[in-house]
């Protein structure tokens, strides 16, 4: 049985990998294992009672994840809705190519902790499309964003899915995370910045742009988003309950906001002009926005790892790493660098069920670093890497020769600052 469970973990995540290649999207063979791993589990279980009880506790918890992601996802739409990350836009006012790189970077850095690094992505690289004509700087600049938002994803409860794993796990608290990871992110973006500095590309002017026409309205509902998001971990320190209830409570409040707005944005452009009975609101449009393939996907794999979870093979195997002799902190740096060939989701939830370490102990907090950060060596090495190269076309072999030992030297840098710490 256990043997045949990590032959369909090995075969579909080999599928997973070669997505591209096999031309079939990746959430496919994550189904697939998903339910099969299950079947088998069925098959050899004479106590179907208890096989039930035990889907329905790991299906709960990968559903409070989902969940929570889902609500993310739809209230960054809602902003994207009223063009309020057009506001961000209007403010950047650069020279050259080095300051422009600064404050993306710094802009990707900050939003991927609030708004999480896959959509930091997006946006950035939206807004890069519209201020630089020049192919190779901007697949330069997509690339300093990967880096950037990995590194800001891994220091916020919200900001990476395995962060967020790990905080509705309740291996790590929001402000522990911040005070144990914050350092060694900005030191992993620094260094690459600082290599940034010695890089041609980068020393070239820019040419003057016309100012962006600001909306009054775009700019209070990118607030308005934000804050909602970030009194997230606010509301479930103060009422001890999951974290998907808090999404759920940011969400139903900002579709309020939004309904409201929504109809004055009618009155005041020319954005679906639709009389009243035609007119569909922003949250309905933001549902049907969600990136439902990235959601099953996750589905997929996590309820993959539960299934071997169940078997107990994952704690079975930390024990064995552990007893042959590997140091944790090797252990975990090793997982920091396989995310970027292996996705971190899965290799974050075997961590979650390999070891027993209290709440907020350093394991946890360096998990979160090295499975945030270590996915910037590859561009497949994380969700904001796979997303830049479906949106600039960068290649594999590109991003392999001009930033995987930049991003390997940040990498390192965070891990030796984390040790020291």
């Amino acid at each position: 049985m256990e043997l045949a469970l990590i032959l369909i973990f090995i075969i579909g995540y080999t599928a997973i990998t070669f997505e591209h290649a096999l031309r079939i999207d990746k959430l496919i063979p994550a189904l697939l294992m998903m339910s099969i791993s299950w079947a088998l589990i069925s098959f050899g279980n004479t106590d179907q009672h208890v096989l039930n009880d035990t889907l329905l506790h790991h299906f709960g918890k990968t559903t409070e994840i989902l969940v929570f992601l889902m609500g993310a996802m739809a209230i960054v739409e809602m902003i994207d809705y009223f063009d309020g990350f057009k506001s961000v836009q209007s403010l950047i006012r650069v020279s050259n190519a080095y300051q422009l790189l600064l404050i993306i970077s710094i802009l990707a850095f900050i939003l991927s902790a609030i708004i999480d690094n896959l959509t930091a992505t997006i946006v950035l690289i939206s807004i890069l499309r519209k201020m630089i004509t020049d192919k190779e700087l901007r697949n330069w600049m997509a690339g300093f964003v990967i880096i950037a938002a990995n590194s800001g994803g891994a220091w916020s409860p919200i900001g990476d899915v395995t962060t967020t794993m790990l905080w509705i796990s309740g291996k790590v608290s929001s402000l522990k995370l911040i005070e144990h990871i914050l350092l060694p992110a900005i030191i992993s973006l620094i260094i690459p910045l600082l290599i940034a500095t010695r890089l041609k590309i980068f020393k070239q002017a820019l040419p003057p742009r016309n100012a962006q026409r600001k909306n009054r309205m775009s700019t209070f509902i990118l607030i308005c988003g934000l804050l909602l998001i970030v009194l997230v971990p606010v509301f479930k320190t103060l009422t001890h309950l999951p974290p998907y209830m808090g999404m759920m409570f940011s969400l139903a409040a900002f579709a309020i906001i939004g309904e409201i707005a929504s109809k004055r944005h009618l009155n005041l452009s020319s954005i679906n002009e639709q009389d009243k009975s035609g007119h569909v609101g922003p949250t309905l449009k933001a549902l049907t926005k969600i990136e439902m393939p990235s959601i099953l996907f996750f589905l997929g794999i996590l309820m993959t790892v539960a299934a071997m979870e169940s078997r107990g093979m994952i704690e079975q195997f930390g024990e064995n790493v552990l007893a042959s002799g590997i140091s944790k902190d090797l252990y975990i740096i090793i997982l920091g660098i396989a995310s970027a060939i292996i996705d971190n989701v899965p290799l974050v939830a075997a961590s979650i069920g390999m070891f027993n370490d209290a709440i907020d102990a350093s394991t946890w907090h360096f998990i979160a670093y090295t499975a945030g950060t270590g996915g910037s060596i590859l561009i497949i090495g994380s969700a904001a890497g796979v997303v830049a190269m479906g949106m600039e076309n960068i290649s594999f072999g590109w991003y392999l020769k001009r930033f995987s030992l930049i991003a390997l030297a940040g990498y390192l840098g965070g891990v030796l600052t984390f040790l020291l710490l």
